[in-house]
């Protein structure tokens, strides 16, 4: 604790001394003092204090003056707000420093360099604002921010802009908005050694997922030089997703790595008068990631202990906003700043909002997509703005409820952004300051589409989705959109175990918060359509084809993996990790690829590997392929991101389940070829299931049971091979039910031999959500799970109750 002084040392305050120091300035001091001897290297410096502020104010008699500014600004008028602001800070940059103040930060200074072994070092000067991390309002990142100040000119002049930065135009206008007093918050400043990240990388890291709130992952972005770059969203960084549970156990859960457009960098600038400059980024390093995977365990770790200590600290879960370098001299990793997020951690997640799309032809409607942020939708008409400068030049107005479009903002335009229906931005990722204010506000954004500029036209009407996944959807016109809300505990309780289908990896995150009890079909077709688009043999051989148009496009594809083989197998990993985890520590059961020869086809280079078929339907599909020779290789790269994602990961909550097997012979060959790729039945805790879809497997079930440890009912083939129709056909479309009797005796049978034979069987299809019948036929004959889609969930919980109830 420390007492009313104008200066000290960093390592000396702590969370007590908020409103001597601000939030942030607590926030490192405590972390300095605790979090050391934990091995977590935080820079030292020292604190310029709220009292300092004050007694400057006092000194200068600004305080009267200011209040008179701010209380002539009319905030509904950007203009009026924009001179107001501006009037401020010119004040409080043409004041003086009491002369013992500035004596006293120059010593303490000098004191600074001398311990580095240098006449004037490199620090960083932050803001750091008395109400900034207060948990019902986010003030991070509406102060100002200088890097790489040297000497005791530099250094004074950027303390007294951090003053004056109290009162930038977003920062009144947001106090403002939220009621807070402009003179009972202070500021404080941190003068602090530089982690030399112009030389290295730097980044931001959050201790649960920005976008859904799940708690169990850490979030890291990651840019080459110094952070300004991501939070300015100049660049698109890399992302890096770690799941927490494992990483205690020695594995290495890394469920997620994206190489992002990291075309800039800032450096340390070339002259006095420039602190800082941007450059172009090396080739070389633009098709790299950042971070290697020991690093990237290591800073996972790290934000896991301070959300951990502050956790313990506050006695409640508290997730935490980290930045981080990298320094390029010493390669050592350090934390910079760290505050409580506070979107997520204030948000009841018992509480589902749904928004769904009528429109069934809105594909043909596609005209830009992005990184989603937050997963809302919003319709409005375009509204392209390069500049607040440009706006006011050309008369330019902004209307409640336009759709803001531009290269990317900065915090000068919260105001504009407070109006807006929806955000997008060319620039930029999911940790940028759009994507922060825009979880604030509760506004739908998409930022880094490249090009949104360009594609859009001003008046154009549009509407924003960011309620389709991690990809944000721009459709061009008004599409029409409903919004559901429901609370979980308004939900009976069922016995049937419910589990989900869930079929992109970019939903899991979100539908986690559902009740459930695992997931029973995670479908790897999704995953190898969405994240990998190329045809596996295409990856393996595209050199021998002599096609170097497709070369080249796989060439372009794998950047920043090690070869095509390591592609494929990471990338399906990721996808199969991140609902694993997502669901964690119920099962997912994965099923092997189950396209059919048509689908194989259409992916790239697919055309080079495909038989045509009459009917594909019942050809080259499932279980048939992974043991054949033409296929067998490619059957082996799913085998090797399974076994990456149990055994390295440490996800063994995976399941895996074969499709499509007509033949007990069948499923014998499939084993042996598993094994051949590491994956044995029994071995580290692995279950085997079989897809029950075709009559084969009931009448057989018996001896199926012998090398399996479940089944699961896939009604829709089922249905179809009974019934001896085709589901593709709309002129036989009005006889397939799964409730005709022949069906529902067929799943009869499979669960009374399931029963007999001691093995799980359960369902995954939509007759029980549709069909409240179909659920109590199901249930009266004792099967062990439903699994439904996410959005048949109340629906089918609600049916099922009904069933128990009688």
């Amino acid at each position: 604790m420390i007492t009313s002084t104008f200066l000290e040392d960093l390592h000396k305050v702590s969370l007590e001394d908020i409103e001597l120091v601000g939030g942030k300035n607590a926030s490192l001091g405590e972390m300095l003092q605790n979090l050391t001897a934990l091995g977590i290297n935080i820079p030292g410096g020292f604190v310029i204090t709220v009292p300092a502020y004050r007694r400057f104010l006092q000194y200068n008699k600004l305080e009267k003056e200011i209040e008179s500014i701010v209380n002539n600004i009319n905030y509904d008028d950007i203009e009026s707000l924009r001179r107001g602001g501006l009037e401020v800070r010119q004040l409080i940059k043409n004041s003086k420093f009491p002369g013992d103040m500035s004596k006293a930060i120059i010593e303490k200074y000098t004191e600074l360099s001398q311990k580095y072994g240098q006449e004037v070092t490199d620090v960083a000067v932050r803001s750091s604002a008395t109400a900034e991390d207060l948990p019902d309002a986010s003030f991070a990142g509406q102060q100002e921010t200088y890097l790489n100040v040297r000497g005791p000119a530099s250094l004074m002049n950027a303390v007294r802009n951090c003053f004056a930065s109290l009162f930038t135009d977003r920062a009144i206008s947001y106090r403002q908005t939220f009621k807070y007093n402009h003179f009972t918050i202070g500021l404080s400043i941190c003068v602090q050694k530089m982690v030399r990240s112009d030389l290295g990388c730097s980044g931001v890291a959050f201790s649960l997922d920005t976008e859904s709130g799940f708690k169990d992952v850490v979030v890291i972005n990651a840019s080459f030089g110094l952070g300004e770059m991501i939070v300015q969203g100049s660049v698109s960084p890399d992302e890096y997703i770690v799941f927490k549970p494992p990483l205690k156990e020695n594995f290495t859960p890394i469920i997620e790595k994206k190489l992002g457009v990291k075309d800039k960098m800032m450096v340390y600038g070339d002259d006095p008068d420039e602190r800082v400059k941007i450059i172009p980024t090396e080739k070389s390093l633009q098709n790299r990631f950042c971070l290697t995977d020991e690093t990237i365990l290591k800073l996972a770790k790290w934000v896991q202990r301070i959300e951990d200590y502050y956790t313990n600290k506050k006695q409640k879960w508290t997730p935490m906003d980290v930045e981080w370098a990298i320094d390029g001299l010493s390669k050592e990793l350090f934390i910079v700043q760290a505050r409580p997020e506070t979107i997520h951690s204030q948000k009841n997640h018992r509480i589902i909002t749904e928004y769904k799309i009528k429109d069934g032809n809105r594909a043909e409607k596609i005209v830009l997509k992005g990184i989603a942020v937050g997963d809302k939708m919003a319709s409005g008409k375009v509204n392209i703005l390069y500049s607040l400068d440009k706006r006011v030049t050309e008369g330019h107005v902004f209307k409640a409820g336009d759709v803001l479009v531009t290269d990317m903002t900065d915090p000068d335009w919260e105001p504009i952004m407070k109006k807006a229906s929806a955000i997008i931005t060319n620039k930029g990722g999911r940790t940028c300051h759009a994507a922060i204010v825009a979880r604030e506000l509760g506004v739908p954004a998409i930022v880094g589409t490249l090009n949104g500029t360009e594609e859009l036209s001003g008046g154009q009407m549009v509407t924003v989705s960011c309620g389709e996944g991690d990809e944000g959807i721009v459709y061009d016109g008004e599409i029409e959109f409903r919004r559901e809300e429901y609370n979980l505990d308004d939900l009976p309780e069922v016995k049937t175990p419910l589990m989900l289908n869930v079929a992109s990896p970019s939903m899991a995150f979100h539908f986690s918060h559902l009740p459930n009890k695992g997931v029973g079909l995670a479908r790897e077709e999704f995953i190898i359509n969405n994240y990998i688009q190329v045809h596996p043999l295409a990856l393996l051989r595209h050199k021998k084809l002599n096609d170097e148009a497709l070369t080249a496009i796989i060439e372009k594809r794998i950047r920043g993996f090690e070869n095509e083989e390591d592609f494929f197998i990471q990338k399906l990993s990721y996808g199969i990790a991140k609902i694993a985890a997502a669901f964690y520590p119920n099962k997912v059961i994965v099923r092997f690829s189950d396209f059919k020869s048509n689908e194989y086809f259409n992916l790239l280079g697919g055309s080079y590997f495909e038989p045509k078929e009459e009917n594909p339907m019942i050809g080259w599909r499932g279980a048939s392929r992974y043991y054949s020779e033409q296929y067998k290789e490619a059957f082996g790269l799913e085998c090797k991101a399974i076994k990456r994602v149990r055994e390295e990961m440490g996800l063994k909550n995976v399941v895996v389940m074969i499709p499509f097997c007509r033949t007990v012979t069948e499923l014998i060959k499939v084993h042996e070829v598993m094994q051949e790729y590491g994956l044995k039945r029994g071995e580290a805790g692995l279950e085997l299931f079989l897809m029950a879809e075709l009559p084969s497997n009931v009448l057989m079930a018996d001896e199926f049971a012998k090398h399996i440890d479940g089944f699961s009912i896939g009604s829709n083939d089922l249905t179809q091979l009974t019934l001896g129709l085709d589901r593709d056909s709309s002129l036989v479309a009005h006889i397939y039910d799964e409730r005709n009797e022949a069906v529902k005796r067929i799943i009869k049978m499979l669960i009374e031999s399931a029963k007999k034979n001691n093995v799980k069987v359960g369902i995954c299809g939509q007759g029980p959500s549709d069909f409240p019948d179909f659920a109590q036929f199901l249930v009266d004959l004792g099967i062990d799970s439903i699994s439904v889609t996410p959005d048949s969930l109340v629906k089918t919980v609600k049916a099922i109750h009904a069933v128990e109830k009688k």
